[in-house]
Parts: structure tokens; C-alpha cells; sequence
């Protein structure tokens, strides 16, 4: 995700075309977390190796890599990160020379603890919409969403919220694997086959975005062939964008890999879960009165 993207969402508009989604909700959650005063690294995954090495050795590198949804690669850097910081210990595993076993040191457990605090007075600050039964149900919800072995790895509401968006956007996007296409492409194209042709600042409205992001955007589909961008025909100083051919038809693609993705998410969560995880996600997306703001600050 590059920090276009990041800081793609105009906070307190929702595009009611894209509520129903959990992935889109998720997205603007962890785009709304990111953007609140001393932000936790959301991408950094210390801490989520910590917390699992709190209460066991792990025999195997690779395997808590997998267990945490980190990419391998990412792995290894976080690992010499830790053990450079002398929080982790890194051996041979006896068993399997090939793998490492890790454990947490002495300064591991004492760091571990001060940032157990830390996320813990964050969570409380980012969840202070809910009541305490509901943040309990909103981290039940999103462990449902995270790979089976990771469900009790991973702790935080935070932490949660990001990991759980994560997985959503590269189930989303393996859907589209071979066809050029993310599953953020759904808004921009939808947006343009609902209301025709309209100028870039119309479709930044539309989709609550920021101009950079948007701009990125549709530079991405015109060069896929998917837009076109046309003189506005009531101000001739300014482009309309439009679908072309070729985007209505990749439209449909896009369009049935999300609401495949909404199926499997809605499969996840079980029964009513669907529905209340994205109650739950709205309230948290509700702008802060004007007085509440104040007394925060």
C-alpha cells in the first residue's frame, strides 16, 4: 500500500454505495486508526511477535510467519530487528538445523509489557465509541476474519482491525490474479457506470477520496484502457471521465470477485456476524461531536 493510499479517505463521508462491504469498512476503520495522533505502526509486526513469543519458544521461524500471516521475507527483518534490540534469541533448532527456534529474553518480556500498555490505552482511545461489550464482540468478530492458527496470536483491537484488512485485500486481490485488477478498482469503476461521465473532483467526492488518490487512480485505468478521459462537455477547460468498452466488461469481473470476497467474509462471521460487525464498524466511523473532539484534545 503506498501513502497515497493510505491516506486515500476523507474522514467522516461514506459513499453509501460501499457500506454494505465489510472489506471497504475495514479499509476506512484502519485508514481512520492510522491517522489518529501517535499512531502505532500498524504495518511494523514487533509487537505481534512479542505477544506470541510471550507464552512459548517458537520451533520454527517459517512457522510463526505463517501462524502471523507475515510474509517471510518481512519475517527475517523483523526477527534481526528484535534480536539486534536483544528482545529476541535466535538458535539452531537441535532438531532441524535448517529452521531457528526463538525465544524472548529478559528485555523482550519488559518491552513486550510497556507496549501491552501502550496498545491497550491506544485501543481504549480508538474504541471509545463502544462500550466495553462491544469492543469485546468487535475483536471477537475480526479474529474470525484472520487464518484459523493466527485467531489467538493476534491481539488488540488495533492490531486486529489491520491484520483483518490485510487479509481481506489480498483475498480480494488473488481473485483477480492474472487480470491487472485490485479489488479498489470496484469503486471508481462502479461509480462511473452509475452516474456516467463526470470530472476527477466529482469522483473524489463520490468515493469520499482524496485528490492524490484519486489521481492515482484513474491514471491507473486509463493506462489499463479502462477510462478515458473526455473534454466535459458544460466546461470545456476540464476532462469527464468515462468507461470504455473494455471497463464495463472488466467492471463485471471486479464486480463478482468482491461480491465473491463479501460471500466468503460473510461465511467467516457466521450467522448474523456479518451484520454486526459492520454495525460495529459504522458506529466507529460516526464523525466525533464538535465538544467530545475538545475534550480529547
Amino acid at each position: 500500500m503506498t501513502k497515497t493510499e493510505e491516506a486515500a479517505e476523507v474522514p467522516g463521508v461514506l459513499p453509501g454505495t460501499l457500506t454494505s462491504f465489510i472489506g471497504y469498512l475495514l479499509r476506512r476503520v484502519f485508514a481512520q486508526f492510522s491517522a489518529t495522533g501517535d499512531a502505532a505502526d500498524a504495518d511494523s509486526k514487533d509487537f505481534l511477535v512479542l505477544d506470541a513469543l510471550a507464552d512459548r519458544n517458537w520451533l520454527s521461524q517459517l512457522d510463526l510467519a505463517e501462524r502471523l500471516g507475515i510474509n517471510r521475507t518481512i519475517m527475517v527483518s523483523v526477527i534481526d530487528r528484535l534480536e539486534g534490540r536483544g528482545e529476541v534469541l535466535r538458535t539452531r533448532n537441535p532438531d532441524n538445523r535448517r529452521s531457528y527456534v526463538l525465544s524472548l529474553t529478559d528485555r523482550g518480556r519488559s518491552a513486550l509489557e510497556a507496549q501491552r500498555r501502550a496498545v491497550g490505552e491506544r485501543d481504549t482511545l480508538l474504541t471509545a465509541a463502544l462500550a466495553p461489550d462491544e469492543v469485546a464482540r468487535l475483536d471477537e468478530l475480526l479474529a474470525r476474519l484472520l487464518p484459523e492458527p493466527a485467531r489467538h496470536l493476534v491481539r488488540g483491537t488495533e492490531y486486529l482491525v489491520a491484520q483483518a484488512h490485510y487479509r481481506l485485500r489480498r483475498l480480494g486481490d488473488d481473485r483477480l490474479a492474472g487480470t491487472g485488477l485490485r479489488v479498489r478498482h470496484y469503486g471508481p469503476l462502479s461509480a462511473l457506470d452509475g452516474f456516467g461521465p463526470c470530472s476527477q473532483q466529482q469522483l473524489a467526492a463520490f468515493l469520499a477520496i482524496t485528490g492524490p488518490a484519486v489521481s492515482q487512480l484513474v491514471d491507473e485505468l486509463v493506462k489499463a484502457g479502462l477510462v478515458r478521459r473526455g473534454r466535459d462537455p458544460y466546461d470545456r477547460r476540464r476532462y469527464a471521465l468515462e468507461l470504455t468498452g473494455s471497463g464495463r466488461e472488466q467492471l463485471a469481473v471486479v464486480a463478482g470477485a468482491v461480491e465473491e470476497l463479501a460471500a466468503e467474509v460473510a461465511g467467516m462471521l457466521g450467522p448474523d456476524g456479518d451484520a454486526e460487525l459492520r454495525a460495529l464498524l459504522l458506529k466507529l466511523l460516526e464523525p466525533v461531536p464538535a465538544d467530545a473532539a475538545a475534550l480529547s484534545s
